[in-house]
């Protein structure tokens, strides 16, 4: 089993556990940009040559930037409503389960879950997520989108590191025990 392809999260949150203050909004996300500091993006996405994102954060990213941030990749959004593929881009509306399962059966890197939380929670139901790694954002947002919503199954994680920065945001990378 060690040669299957890992599911990874690589996301960003509030101290409190938010992924978005309200109206989706991620401006809180800048309180931390810093020149030439990435917080370990650009080596970890060089680890994955597929992509999972719900729908909701696809628009979103859609909406405010000029292109596609894994247009490179094989992408998945995951979606109720079909729509035409667009270049790498598959709007998925099956099981996620069953694609999980079958992405993971193929030969390739690892693959980067980028959200949203409806995605993540399903995927925590069925226990897919191999790895997570959570940058905290030094910042109370008291309301918004959470990063794990209630009645995921109890998980136990192993913590392989933490780091921490000067702009105050704190990175921890989880295993999943039993992966």
């Amino acid at each position: 089993m060690s040669n299957e392809r890992k599911l990874v999260l690589f996301i960003a949150a509030s101290m409190d556990g938010y992924i978005a203050a309200p109206n989706d909004d991620l401006s809180f996300l800048s309180l931390v940009n810093k020149e030439g500091e990435d917080y370990g993006y650009s080596s970890f996405i060089q680890t994955v040559d597929t992509a999972i994102v719900g729908r909701k954060t696809y628009d979103w990213v859609m909406a405010h930037v000029p292109e596609f941030s894994h247009a490179d990749k094989d992408t998945y959004v995951i979606t109720r409503s079909p729509r035409p593929s667009n270049g790498n881009v598959t709007f998925y509306n099956g099981n996620l389960k069953d694609l999980i399962v079958e992405l993971k059966s193929k030969k390739g890197k690892n693959i980067f879950c980028d959200g949203g939380s409806e995605i993540i929670h399903e995927l925590l139901k069925e226990k897919l997520i191999d790895e997570m790694t959570v940058s905290i954002i030094p910042i109370l947002l008291g309301s918004g989108t959470r990063l794990f919503k209630e009645g995921a199954p109890e998980q136990k994680l192993k913590l392989i590191s933490s780091k921490q920065f000067d702009t105050g945001l704190a990175q921890l990378h989880y295993v999943f025990e039993g992966k």
